[in-house]
Parts: C-alpha cells; structure tokens; sequence
C-alpha cells in the first residue's frame, strides 16, 4: 500500500486548505448577518433579489416622506379647524347678547361685540411654526389688521376706520335734511311725497343712498286719495376713462339689484380675454376701455364705478326721474283713519310708516297727525316727522349694516379698497381710497383658498388645506359682530329712538350672522378642513399598512432570521472545528505513526 507524502502543493492539501478558507468565509458571513441581521452588506450581495429590494426601499422611503408631510400640517389643519370653529362660536354669542328686546342690553351687546372682535382677529392671526394660516399664500405676516385700527383707524398714517366709514354712510342715506332722501310738501289740499335730488347728481344720489318710495295707500279712499305712483326711471350710464389702464388693472362695479341691495362685479383688464369671461376686460386705450365699460352694462341699474385713482374713471349718470305719489285732501278724514307708506332700504329690506288721523294730535307727532287745522299740512308734517325718525333708526341701522359689509369687502388689491362717499355726497368716490385701512393683507389672487396650501400624501394624491381670511362666511361674521362694535347708545330708555336704532342694529346683525354667508359658510369651512384632516388620518393609517407589507417582501432579501443565522453558525463552528483537527492530525502523520 502507497502512503502519499503529506507535502505542501499537492492536490489534496490544497482541497483541504481552499475548504478551510471556504469555511472561514461562511464563518464571517454569518458572524456579519448575526451582528447586523441583515443578508448582504452590498446590493451585489444579495444577487437577483436586488430589483426587489431597491423597489422596496424606494416605496418606504416615499411613505416616508408622505408621512413626514402629514406630521408636519396637522398640527396646521388642527389649528385651522379650531379657529373656524372658534368664530363661528363667535357669533353665536354675540347673537345671544342681541337677543334681548331691551335697549338695557344695548351696552353689554356693544362691549360683548368688541371682546369677540378681538377674539375674532386673535384667531384669525394664528400662527404655526411661524406660518400665518389664514393669510393664503402670504404666510409670513399677519393677514389681519388688529380691531383697533379696523375700528378706529391709523391716525398716525392718516388711514381711516370703519367708524368713519360708517357715520360718512349713515350722513350719505339720511341726506342732508335728516329725512332718508323723501321729501314732503303741500300745495292747497295736496301732499306730494317724492324721492328727492333732481339732475345727475340726484339720479346718482337716489341709486346709491337713502330711502326708495315703493307705495302710499289711503284706508278712506273717500277722504284721502292716494294717486297712482309715479315710478322711479333710472337712465342709462356711461363711463370715461382719462389713462388707459395697464394689463392686470382691476375694476370694481356696483349694480342696484331688484331688492335694493347692491351686489359688485369685479373686472380684471388683460390682453387677451377668454370669448365666454364674464369677469374680464379687454386692455385698450383710455377710450376703448370705456366704450367696452358702457357697453358692458348697458341697460343694467349702475350704481358706482372704482378703480385705481390713475385711471380717471367717472360714472355719467344722466337726468332720471324720482318716485313720487301725490295725496288730495277731499274731504276731512275720520279719526283713525290710516296713511301707509311702503319704504325700502338698500339692504334689501322695506319699512312701513303708518299715521293714524287723531282729532288733536302733537304736531312732533310721527305716528299720528291733526284733524284739526290744515289736514293737508299735517300730514305732511307728521309724515316728515316719522322719515326723520326712521331715517335715525331703521336707515341707520341699515346704513351701519351695509357699510361694514363694504368695509369688508375692501382688498389690498390696487383699486378695490373699501368704497368711500364720494366729496359732493352725490355717490361713490370712482378713486380707490388711499386713506383706508384694509383689513386683510394676506393673499387674494386665489379663486380657491384650499388650494393656497397642501398636501402631498401620496404619487398622485394631494390636499387642498388652505384657509383665507377674507373668505365670504368669515367677512360676513366678522360684519355681523363689527357692525354691533361700532356703534354707541347713549340711553337705555324702552320707547326712545335708540331703544328702535339697537332693535333695528341688532335685527340686521343677526341676519348677517345666521345668512348662507355667515355662519351656515363657516360650517362648509370646518367640514374641508376637517375632511382634510379625516383623509390625513386614514391615508397615515393605509401607509402604515403598506409599510408592512413592503417590509414583509423583504424579509429574507434584505434581512435574515437570527435563530435561522445562529443555527448555522453553530453547525459551521463545529465543522469548521472538526475540519482543523483533522488536518492538524494529518499534518502530524509520518510512516512511523502510520504504523505504528
């Protein structure tokens, strides 16, 4: 029997060493996998599984990310959510404080409006790791003015509040005989009732401020006749324009509806305007502008044009004819006999004056008027009586309403601040005011305040969670608190004029307040927000899912059972131990030992 020598380079030692060496790199491997638990320290290393891996990792990493931004802006969406829901709380309580039919109320409304104001703008100026959430776009600033100066102005940068705005309303609907703009007079045994101002300046007077005559009617048609009313005519109006306006120009317009409110379209001056745009004006020469002005709304009941001072812009009103109706005396009244006159105002509301015939009556009377003396004479004394007095509460009262509204409606957009009675009192200034204060100074060039921010949470899916200020049902509730902030009742008297001018204030505030725009709107804001944030939640939900399931695909590809892992090593430790005695004893082996 042949015994090969044990000698270095031959075949078999060098099997033995190469299966050692083997050994000793599957020792490593495992001892590495044991250590990190994962398969391979290398994409190479883990072979073809490595598309799968990579594709993993890159899904992860994206929910990751999807993850991260929701973090981020819940907490946003959670402040927005609350402070809408804030505001419309809001005006639930200033809504509980006029509910009191007492002037005794009247101060504790006021003061209870003043602290929501506050409130109001507190919640509306919050801010998220230094992010202005109601301001759109513009983030970086507070996007609302403090109630101080929306209510009482800048005196030191000469800009006005809304308490300017609204006395220069309410002076502008009364008219400067105290009596909303209607007129009496006597001829003989002749009442004549007219809207008054005649010429262009009282057509544009009457389309913008005071009562509307609508009716008068007679319970004693035998004794008193009421004439058939002769209507109001409003005549067409055209507009001039001194500079050609710039593209992006903005132009604001006022329109009477048939209610007596007035609503504004907005028209941006461009190039290029779409053939089917209703809110757009070709950009043209000074002339152009406002031939396309007057044709635009030819036939329709103008009220008031504005845009930026530069532009010159005029609205011509030509001679319309006033409302009028004419009352004759035939024959003296029975006492109780009743006048009724049907009065509108321009918040869309209408008022109704009755006089009573009385035997004696107090000539201050504005309910009743003398059968004694000159019939004719008072009732148009009375009658004149009571527009003075309504004109103090009820028009007021609206006056007060509209203006806030128009204060609201303002925007830092050049040309579009808040409307301001014009010098002569005749209507509108056309000239945007500079002396102003513009409440809102956040973002509103967008169409859709939700999509002023968002979003991402997943490859094709993001989330509109923007918030504006000067969205409508939040101007319209900070209307309806600010219109009762304003004002200021000197007595708490029942039967008195201001006991009438709170009940009329605190009727025009709560319709603002409870209105489609008011807090019925707010509503639809907290339901996108809370929308927003129920689909952040589900979607971090769902991700979390499918990170699991990413996670289980790579099981095994990236990562390596520990039991699996020690089991083998365990097993290789032994072999690897076995395989080094016996070489060690071969290494030893001689003929002798052999043998022997």
């Amino acid at each position: 029997m042949t015994i090969s020598a044990f000698t270095a380079g031959t075949y078999f030692q060098d099997r033995n060493t190469a299966n050692l060496v083997s050994q000793k790199a599957r020792l490593d491997a495992l001892t590495t996998q044991l250590s990190t638990g994962r398969n391979a320290e290398t994409y190479g290393g883990i072979g073809s599984a490595r598309t799968t891996s990579l594709s993993a990792h890159a899904s992860l990493s994206a929910l990751d990310g999807y993850d991260a931004a929701i973090n981020a802006n819940t907490t946003r969406v959670t402040v927005a959510s609350s402070a809408v829901t804030q505001l419309s709380n809001l005006s639930g309580i200033v809504q509980g404080s006029l509910n009191s039919g007492s002037i005794a109320s009247g101060s504790n409304a006021v003061q209870v409006a003043r602290n929501s104001l506050d409130a109001a703008v507190d919640a509306l100026n919050q801010d998220v790791a230094g992010n202005y959430i109601f301001g759109g776009r513009d983030s970086d600033a507070p996007p609302v003015a403090s109630s101080d100066a929306i209510l009482n102005g800048v005196p030191s940068r000469n800009l006005d509040g809304l308490k300017t705005v609204v006395s220069e309303q309410i002076a502008a609907d009364l008219g400067p005989n105290g009596n909303g703009r209607i007129a009496t007079s006597v001829s003989g045994s002749t009442v004549t009732v007219s809207e008054e101002g005649t010429g262009a300046g009282g057509t544009e007077a009457r389309a913008n401020f005071g009562f509307s005559l609508v009716s008068a009617a007679s319970s004693n048609p035998a004794a008193i006749t009421a004439g058939p009313m002769t209507a109001r005519t409003n005549p067409d109006v055209t507009f001039s324009v001194a500079n050609a306006p710039a593209e992006g120009d903005r132009i604001r317009v006022a329109i009477n509806q048939p209610d007596g409110t007035q609503s504004f379209t907005d028209l941006i001056v461009t190039a290029n305007p779409p053939a089917d745009s209703t809110n757009t004006i070709p950009l043209g020469t000074a002339a152009e502008t406002a031939a396309a002005l007057t044709k635009r709304f030819e036939n329709q009941p103008v009220a008031s044009i504005q845009g930026k001072a530069s532009l010159g812009l005029a609205a011509n009103f030509g001679a319309g004819t006033p409302a009028s109706v004419e009352l004759n005396v035939k024959t003296p009244p029975a006492a109780g006999d009743t006048l009724t006159f049907k009065l509108a105002l321009r918040d869309g509301t209408t008022q109704t004056i009755t006089l009573t015939a009385k035997a004696n009556a107090d000539a201050k009377s504005t309910t009743e008027f003398s059968l004694t003396g000159d019939v004719a004479a008072n009732i148009s004394t009375a009658l004149s009586n009571a527009l003075k007095e309504t004109a103090g509460t009820t028009l007021s009262a609206s006056s007060a309403s509209r203006a806030t509204q128009d204060f609201f409606a303002g925007s830092k957009t050049e040309g579009l601040a808040p409307r301001r009675v014009s010098a002569d009192g005749n209507g509108y200034a056309e000239g945007a005011s500079a002396t102003t204060v513009i409440w809102y100074t956040g973002d509103d060039t967008s169409t859709d305040p939700r999509a002023t921010a968002s979003v991402q949470i997943g490859s094709d899916r993001k989330i509109g969670i923007g918030a504006q200020a000067n969205e409508a049902p939040i101007r319209a509730v900070l209307a309806g608190i600010a219109q009762v902030a304003v004002q200021s009742f000197t007595t708490t008297q029942t039967g008195t004029s201001e006991a009438a001018r709170y009940l009329a204030v605190a009727e025009r505030s709560r319709s603002v307040l409870t209105s489609t725009n008011g807090r019925e709107g707010l509503q639809a804001i907290a339901s996108d927000l809370g929308l927003a944030a129920k689909t952040m939640t589900e979607t971090k939900a769902d991700n979390r899912a499918a990170r699991a399931t990413l996670q289980d695909s790579l099981d095994g590809v990236d990562t390596v059972s520990l039991e699996e892992v020690t089991a083998k090593l365990l097993a290789l430790q032994n072999q690897l131990q076995a395989s080094y005695q016996v070489t060690s004893m071969l290494s030893k082996l001689t003929l002798t030992n052999y043998l022997s």
